[in-house]
């Protein structure tokens, strides 16, 4: 196979079209144009949604992501850098500055609990800095109004926190342009109902720049296979009637940001039918288009399964040895196959601009989103 080092230079539906063609020969894919890399296990929380903090890993190092992160030879466009909690590493932003230099994606999302203010306070600054010339995507993650939200989290104060620390993203934005200020609400059985009321204080309270959610589900990376956390369709079909009239009544002007909206408005819906049918409503490039790299150097096809593929580890910290190993190709097999079926966020994106009856959807609602029940 040809190897894909230039393949930067094309543009993303250059990309997604390789993608497709893989997915119908079986053909071994290109790199992942959506990375996401987990740096630790380690935090804080004890959410009702999330038992990561039970899992125990050597992390890779700095070093160690040094060796790795060439290997991806410039082709993520989307890197998120997710945990436990990211800022647990007091390495975090010289983590950045590699991936800023070794990869050059064009957006860098990190998801935050807010809940290391110091270290939050100390290593933003800098991550704002190393970050120039990728968009910063800041996410709160806020799942209530108030001690309901630390009830939730298991944080006493931690929704106190998170005002402080969103003072702070808003002062950073007056310096450092690239950043996006969002909020992020893991729509849970512990929340759904109330779904409308807490976007709207939410927006009111952070002032964000995008307001979003996920579905809690069962994933093996966060230990919820036995929690009874996700909420049932009719409940969930309601929360999304909601955030669809939320975002068609607030469209931005900005090109991208509107871009991002337009999917998600497609997400929702998505996300409502595959737990509706219980099934992959549209097929899933997990593996092909998606990767995850855990915090011990397994290679993931995404989070939800976390089957392992190899490790970076055993492959001299090579990540397309094991992109095009036989166990990727086998998990590669088991998706199309349709042997799973999830409302994933982070792969859903990706999916929904392979999925050409989607895409035509996300490009008119650029410039109109309908009402949709």
């Amino acid at each position: 196979m040809a190897r894909i080092a230039s393949s930067r230079k094309l543009p993303l539906p250059a990309h997604l079209a390789g993608y497709k063609l893989s997915h119908l020969t079986g053909r071994r894919p290109g790199l992942p144009v959506n990375l996401t890399i987990s740096v630790t296990y380690a935090c804080p929380s004890r959410c009702l949604t999330c038992g990561i903090w039970q899992k125990r890993a050597r992390d890779l190092s700095l070093d160690e992501y040094a060796r790795v992160f060439p290997s991806f030879e410039k082709v993520p466009i989307w890197v998120t850098i997710s945990g436990g909690d990211q800022f647990l590493r007091r390495d975090l932003d010289a983590i950045v500055e590699r991936i800023a230099k070794d990869i050059e994606p064009k957006i860098i999302n990190i998801p935050m609990n807010g809940i290391a203010t110091g270290r939050i306070f100390s290593l933003l600054p800098r991550i704002a800095e190393f970050s120039r010339g990728s968009q910063l995507v800041l996410n709160l993650s806020v799942d209530e109004v108030g001690e309901e939200h630390d009830r939730i989290r298991g944080a006493p104060g931690n929704f106190a926190k998170l005002l402080s620390v969103a003072r702070l993203i808003r002062e950073l934005k007056h310096s450092y342009h690239h950043i996006v200020f969002g909020v992020h609400t893991v729509i849970s059985t512990a929340n759904v109902g109330r779904i409308a009321v807490i976007e709207r204080e939410l927006r009111r309270l952070f002032a964000p720049d995008s307001y979003i959610t996920e579905v809690a589900e069962k994933r093996v990376e966060l230990q919820t296979m036995e929690r009874d956390i996700t909420p049932s369709p009719e409940a969930y079909r309601q929360a999304v009637i909601h955030l669809r009239r939320a975002i068609a009544a607030r469209r931005s002007w900005r090109p991208l940001a509107r871009l991002v909206e337009s999917l998600r408005f497609e997400y929702y819906d998505l996300a409502a039918r595959i737990l509706e049918e219980r099934r992959q409503v549209i097929d899933c490039y997990a593996a092909l288009a998606s990767a995850h790299l855990a915090p011990d150097g397994h290679v993931w096809g995404c989070c939800v399964r976390a089957e392992s593929l190899g490790n970076v580890r055993d492959c001299d910290y090579d990540f397309r040895a094991v992109w095009r190993s036989a166990r990727a190709d086998a998990f590669r097999a088991s998706v199309k196959n349709r042997e799973c079926a999830c409302p994933m966020a982070n792969a859903s994106y990706t999916n929904l601009l392979l999925d050409p009856g989607s895409l035509v959807r996300v490009m008119r609602n650029l410039a109109f989103v309908p009402e949709r029940g």
